[in-house]
């Protein structure tokens, strides 16, 4: 049912669909440029936890790539520099910091230039490979809860624009819908970019999947009207006892569905989970720019000088989440506990 990718490896460039442009215009770009790169994950013009970890990977690969120099001491000078302009583009989904981690390890006992550059290029595309698989396989896990008949309420962009692969959280109802079920989707606008309006509903069009798009602030009364039957989200970062980041209003819904009675799921996977924080109280939240909000592609909808909060995230506690789905197994309470289990791999063994 996937019929466009958003993100591609070109060999020695990056080709990559503007998300800023949907649902107006599909406008693909190509670059060599890691600065380009690292622009477009600031940007939005690529985003979603695990397009953001891809992308990080193949930018930090092309910077790799564009480097003249043989002595490794120059190399690795100049690569700790174009690290660290990845590392800033965004704070809060765990993806993008596990790549980086990643690519920096691979290169620690190379002998030569060339070989550092074999070993990021291989390493971003296993990367990408992985993050596709995950999502194709936690939709796979995830369908089961989607009962026949179901009206699901999602939040924000969840599917193959912010995962390359099947998706998180709508992945799992593209799953369920690919395996037969009938399923009616809720899709919250999502502020304050819109990325549900503008991007979930894009996505929907093209499975062929129905839909309703609602404003942010109809949720709970769907919910009391006995409209929505569960609800499924995604993540940008999981602390260890289940706290889940994720755009901002998810926290809003949860606690909504709580006080309904509708099962609330959380999709990610286990890329996002960052077990080196207790809590979600430790989960870094990025305050983007007041024009998000007090714009709307390029057109004021608030009087100038107006006083903005611009939070692109919020934390939901566990205690309002039904189950964590991933692609190693859906996790129950006692979130930590199970965790652990799925993501040490002494306890995997």
């Amino acid at each position: 049912m996937i019929i466009y990718q958003p993100l591609e490896w070109l060999g020695d460039r990056l080709r990559f669909l503007d998300q800023t442009l949907l649902p107006a215009e599909e406008k693909y770009i190509e670059t060599d440029d890691y600065r380009v790169v690292a622009a477009a994950i600031k940007e939005l013009k690529v985003r979603g936890a695990p397009v953001i970890g891809i992308s990080g990977a193949y930018g930090i690969t092309l910077g790799a790539l564009s480097l003249r120099t043989d002595s490794l001491e120059v190399f690795f000078k100049q690569f700790i520099a174009i690290v660290k302009t990845i590392r800033n583009t965004r704070p809060t989904a765990r993806n993008l910091f596990r790549a980086i981690e990643r690519m920096e390890k691979v290169i620690i006992e190379v002998r030569t230039v060339n070989e550092a550059k074999e070993l990021l290029v291989r390493e971003a595309v296993r990367i990408h490979e992985e993050e596709a698989e995950s999502s194709r396989k936690l939709s796979e896990l995830g369908s089961v809860l989607i009962s026949d008949g179901a009206t699901v309420l999602t939040h924000c962009n969840t599917g193959p624009l912010a995962t390359t692969g099947y998706g998180t959280a709508l992945g799992v109802i593209i799953s369920a819908v690919a395996r037969g079920k009938r399923v009616k989707v809720l899709v919250d606008e999502t502020r304050p970019l819109l990325q549900g309006a503008r991007l979930t509903t894009w996505e929907l069009q093209k499975t062929g999947i129905p839909f309703t798009l609602i404003t942010d602030s109809m949720a709970g009364y769907m919910m009391s009207l006995g409209k929505v039957d569960t609800a499924i989200v995604g993540a940008d970062r999981i602390a260890a006892n289940g706290d889940t980041a994720n755009k901002i209003g998810t926290f809003s819904a949860a606690v909504l569905a709580k006080v309904h009675n509708i099962p609330f799921y959380v999709a990610a996977p286990t890329s996002t989970i960052d077990r080196s924080l207790r809590t979600g109280r430790g989960i870094p939240i990025e305050e983007r720019q007041a024009e998000e909000v007090t714009n709307i592609r390029g057109i004021a909808i608030a009087p100038q000088g107006t006083v903005v909060a611009n939070p692109a995230f919020d934390m939901t506690p566990a205690k309002y989440i039904t189950a964590i789905i991933t692609e190693r197994g859906i996790i129950k309470k006692p979130y930590g506990k199970r965790i652990r289990e799925l993501t040490d791999p002494v306890s995997r063994r």
